[in-house]
C-alpha cells in the first residue's frame, strides 16, 4: 500500500482532485465536476506528484487511469469523503431544516429500480417539496422546468455540472414462458422483438438489431418505456433493460451475454444551482445512496 512520506503534506483539497481524476478520467470531466478550469486541474494534478514524487496516473487513450499510487490515494479519499458527506448530512439534519420546493427530472424506470432511495431523502428532509417527473423527454434546466436531472448519459452537456455516480449495464430480457418456449439458448433473432415507435427516431436500435438479431420479427413498436417493460412481462417480445431492472424481475429471464455497452448515470444541476442547500442536500443524498448500487 502507497504510503505519504512524512515530508509530502496532503490537504483534504488535494485529495478531493486526485478523487475527482479517478472518478472522471479526464480533465476536461474533473473540471466540470469541481467548478474549475481543466488547466487548473492538469496544474493541480501536477504540484501534487512532484510533491509526492510519485506519478498518481498512467495518461492513456481511455483517460487518466491510476497507478497503484493513485488507487491507494484515491481509496483513502473516498473513505474521508464519506464520513465528510455524512457529518455534513448530520450537521444539516440537526440544525438547519431544509424546506422548499426542489423539482428533479428522471427516467420512469430510474425512478422504480431506485424508489427507496428517493424515499429516504423524503424521509431525512420531509419538509422539502420533492416533485419528480419521470419522462424520456428532455427538461431545460435554464428555464427552470428542473433543479436537478438524473440522466443515463456517457456525455453530459458541458453547460451542466454534477457527479457521476455508477455505470448502468444492459441485457435483454423476456417472459419466462417465452423463453421457456423458445429456448434460452437460442440466437436472438429466433425471438419476437419489442422496438420503439419511429416518430422516436430510434436508428441505434435498427443498428443494434441488424448486427445482434439479424432478420428478427418486430412484432410491437411502442413510444413509451414503461408500457415497453409490460409487453415484456407480457411475453410479446424481448427488448433491452438495464440490469438493475430486469434482474430483479422474478418474471423475467435474461438470455444471452451481459451487453458490452453501458451507460454513465449522471447526476447533473447549473453551476449557479450547486450550492442551492435544498439541491446540494438532495444530490449528496442521491449519490451517497446509488453509487453503492451501482459499483
Amino acid at each position: 500500500m502507497f504510503a505519504l512520506c512524512n515530508n509530502a503534506h496532503m490537504q483534504w483539497d488535494d485529495l478531493r482532485y486526485v478523487l475527482a481524476i479517478s472518478r472522471m478520467r479526464t480533465l476536461s470531466q474533473t473540471a466540470q465536476s469541481l467548478g474549475v478550469t481543466h488547466t487548473t486541474v492538469g496544474r493541480r494534478l501536477k504540484s501534487i506528484e512532484e510533491r509526492l514524487g510519485v506519478r498518481l496516473f498512467d495518461r492513456t487513450p481511455d483517460g487518466f487511469m491510476p497507478t497503484p499510487a493513485g488507487q491507494d490515494i484515491g481509496s483513502v479519499a473516498e473513505r474521508m469523503e464519506s464520513e465528510v458527506l455524512s457529518l455534513e448530512g448530520r450537521v444539516r439534519g440537526r440544525d438547519v431544516q431544509l424546506s422548499g420546493k426542489l423539482r428533479v427530472s428522471t427516467m420512469d424506470f430510474l425512478f422504480i429500480g431506485y424508489h427507496h432511495v428517493f424515499a429516504s431523502f423524503l424521509k431525512r428532509y420531509p419538509s422539502v417539496e420533492l416533485t419528480v417527473s419521470a419522462s424520456n423527454e428532455e427538461v431545460s434546466l435554464t428555464r427552470r422546468e428542473a433543479d436537478v436531472v438524473i440522466r443515463m448519459n456517457n456525455a453530459p452537456p458541458e453547460f451542466l455540472v454534477g457527479r457521476k455516480v455508477g455505470k448502468c449495464r444492459f441485457g435483454v430480457y423476456g417472459a419466462n414462458e417465452l423463453v421457456e418456449r423458445i429456448g434460452a439458448d437460442a440466437p436472438y433473432s429466433a425471438f419476437p422483438w419489442l422496438h420503439f415507435d419511429e416518430r422516436m427516431n430510434p436508428r441505434w436500435m435498427d443498428m443494434w438489431l441488424q448486427e445482434y438479431a439479424p432478420g428478427c420479427t418486430v412484432s410491437l413498436r411502442i413510444d413509451n418505456t414503461m408500457v415497453m417493460r409490460q409487453a415484456i412481462r407480457a411475453g410479446i417480445g424481448v427488448q433491452l433493460l438495464p440490469t438493475f431492472n430486469g434482474d430483479s424481475d422474478p418474471g423475467l429471464t435474461r438470455i444471452g451475454p451481459l451487453q458490452e455497452d453501458y451507460r454513465d448515470l449522471w447526476l447533473l444541476t447549473l453551476p449557479d444551482l450547486r450550492n442551492t442547500s435544498r439541491v446540494k442536500a438532495f444530490m449528496e443524498h442521491m449519490d451517497a445512496g446509488l453509487r453503492p448500487l451501482l459499483a
